[in-house]
């Protein structure tokens, strides 16, 4: 018991970025930090007082420390947010953590077992972009996508066992991907930074060519290039950009571009890569076309909108399964919801 509230206490503590000092003047001093540390170390236990004033300085409720839910984070692929300090680094992957203990707690609670299989698996290393766009068809045909639009990738990769994890952070990184207790695949979306859902998208197949593709041994700068490649071949398949496009082309308009963008749910620029990449369009017309995009400060914000639903209500509607059929009590519910008990019950509808 003592070991578990060390643990968690610590888990607590980076989650909100807070030193030990932090925490001591966070709580106006009523723990002192010498109290703190010999909790971390799993020393002593804190009585229901310091219990309460640990509770609302961190934000948590008093269950987030006897969650045994273990969730153990293998190596990270950070990449852009390698150049953070280590206690942004900290308070991100704690951010992870928890919404991730709670999310695999229900499925321990319900009893759905978690059967990821990567539909890659025996690939050798990928070395070229023939190498990608296999890899990318395989995993279409092996999810029974053909070659048309994905409507809502998160939910795709969640329907796949693929944990999706979305988090508003300020930090500068799109996000990254894990292993969670070396079995269960792990995605983290920055919704802060990615504001518009086509680049949501493209991230998201980023990572996921990341966490299917073997890519060992070969240098980051590599590895980026194709999973980017990887992320335009699953939203814009070859077949569908030859439908959409046509076989060599002298001349695209944004308006023809932005249609697609709006069935694809990919960006006009990923379009324009795409294209170059399949041979439809030169590399001089590319950067002519990406010219004229930066001389209309289009490269942020595009002339036209992609307007999608990346979301998953596979947490919420295992949650209420498990509320009707009484695995959990309604307070149990509501903590697992992350919500106090009255926040709880304003969305509870029963049919009986």
């Amino acid at each position: 018991m003592k070991q578990l509230f060390a643990e968690r206490l610590k888990s607590a503590r980076m989650l909100n970025g807070l030193s030990l000092q932090d925490l001591e003047d966070r709580i106006n001093k009523k723990v002192t930090r010498q109290s703190l540390h010999k909790f971390e170390k799993g020393e002593l236990i804190p009585d229901s007082e310091m219990l309460c004033f640990l509770c609302e300085a961190l934000n948590v409720k008093a269950d987030y420390f006897t969650r045994d839910t273990k969730i153990e984070f293998g190596e990270l692929e950070f990449r852009k947010l390698k150049k953070l300090p280590v206690k942004e680094q900290q308070k991100i992957i704690e951010k992870s953590k928890d919404i991730l203990s709670r999310y695999i707690e229900l499925e321990e609670i319900i009893g759905i077992p978690t059967n990821f299989e990567n539909p890659l698996k025996g690939w050798a290393t990928i070395n070229s972009f023939q190498d990608v766009e296999k890899a990318a068809l395989k995993v279409r045909e092996k999810w029974e996508l053909g070659s048309d639009p994905i409507s809502n990738g998160i939910e795709l990769l969640e329907d796949n066992h693929i944990k999706v994890i979305t988090i508003e952070s300020n930090n500068s990184f799109d996000g990254m991907q894990t292993w969670v207790n070396g079995t269960i695949p792990v995605i983290v979306l920055n919704r802060s930074n990615l504001k518009s859902d086509d680049r949501l998208r493209f991230t998201l197949f980023h990572e996921l060519g990341h966490t299917l593709m073997n890519l060992e041994g070969l240098q980051d700068n590599t590895k980026e290039k194709y999973c980017h490649q990887f992320a335009a071949s699953m939203l814009f398949p070859e077949a569908a950009a030859k439908k959409e496009l046509g076989g060599k082309r002298n001349k695209l308009y944004i308006q023809e571009l932005g249609e697609i963008k709006k069935q694809y749910g990919i960006s006009i620029q990923a379009i324009m890569y795409r294209a170059k990449d399949l041979g439809i369009v030169t590399e001089s017309y590319l950067r002519q076309f990406m010219y004229i995009m930066g001389h209309n400060q289009w490269k942020v914000n595009e002339p036209v909108q992609y307007i999608g639903s990346e979301s998953s209500n596979r947490f919420n509607q295992l949650l209420f399964r498990a509320l009707a059929e009484e695995l959990v009590s309604i307070n149990k519910a509501a903590v697992l919801n992350n919500q106090s008990l009255l926040e709880f019950r304003k969305q509870i509808m029963v049919v009986e």
